[in-house]
């Protein structure tokens, strides 16, 4: 299975129109949150619908950025993986949407406290003979995928202590847009591909328990077609 990860599209339906080329690999899309720009189900639907041209499966958690609404459309659409767990074929896929708290005051924060209330819910939907996939607005804390400018690590303790526990194949996170990049907790491999507009997206190719993660650009791909 190919799964190529966004998030941080803050609204941009015009950037997944440029992406065409990449989506039309996968057999799954995540978006990993920040759907909208402080946006509602409007602006969210436009996105999805824009992923939604290129490949016929995708999963989404809200961001911090994105208002209730937008988590109720999602529910709507069946696409939510905040806070639960679905099958797709023989792979698990778990969610965590919105953030810890911010300077900002954005629509969608919590404690820790909370995350991981979310994380157990989440996990009570996932088999456990199956492997699976976790996909997370939020990073977990003390990564290479958490870090601001300035060094500090400001991730989710909660999250990491759960992807040490339960071992996902890989993490497809956001939220920090200055960390792109690839870590790993254990076994299991993070990745923040950092905002699409940067021309950045994850992918992902899992074959039972084995998967390759890597953050690709829009460019690479462009130039590998036309040779």
């Amino acid at each position: 299975m190919i799964v190529i990860g966004l998030s941080d599209v803050h609204g941009d339906a015009a950037i997944i129109e440029k992406m065409g080329i990449v989506l039309k690999q996968a057999d799954l899309v995540v978006l990993a949150g920040d759907i909208t720009h402080f946006g509602h189900a409007a602006q969210a639907r436009r996105v999805v619908d824009a992923v939604r041209r290129f490949s016929g499966c995708v999963l989404a958690v809200p961001g911090n950025c994105d208002h209730p609404d937008v988590n109720a459309w999602l529910d709507s659409e069946g696409i939510n993986l905040h806070p639960e767990a679905r099958m797709v074929e023989n792979l698990g896929f778990a969610g965590l949407g919105g953030s810890l708290y911010t300077p900002f005051n954005t629509p969608f924060e919590y404690s820790e406290a909370d995350a991981e209330d979310f994380l157990s819910r989440a996990s009570e939907g996932l088999h456990e003979n199956f492997p699976f996939v976790m996909v997370s607005h939020q990073p977990p804390a003390d990564t290479s995928c958490d870090r601001l400018r300035d060094g500090r690590h400001v991730g989710s303790n909660a999250l990491r202590k759960f992807i040490h526990e339960k071992q996902p194949l890989v993490c497809f996170t956001g939220h920090i847009h200055e960390s792109p990049g690839t870590d790993t907790i254990g076994d299991s491999v993070i990745v923040n591909p950092g905002r699409p507009g940067h021309g950045r997206y994850a992918y992902a190719q899992i074959s039972g328990r084995n998967v390759s993660v890597e953050v690709r650009s829009v460019s690479e791909a462009q130039s590998r077609n036309a040779v």
